[in-house]
């Protein structure tokens, strides 16, 4: 069975920051060997 890995508050901090900012859009996680390696947020901007 594959090992769970645990997100640090701080990571889980920054994810929330990112979803808190975005009124429309997308947040997508990236994750290697069980680990967070990267967060990329895409904002539309409705006019």
């Amino acid at each position: 069975m594959a090992e769970i890995k645990k997100i640090s508050d701080e990571d889980l901090a920054k994810i929330r920051s990112f979803i808190e900012s975005i009124k429309y859009g997308s947040i997508n996680i990236i994750i290697q060997d069980g680990k967070i390696v990267q967060v990329d947020k895409n904002e539309k901007i409705r006019i």
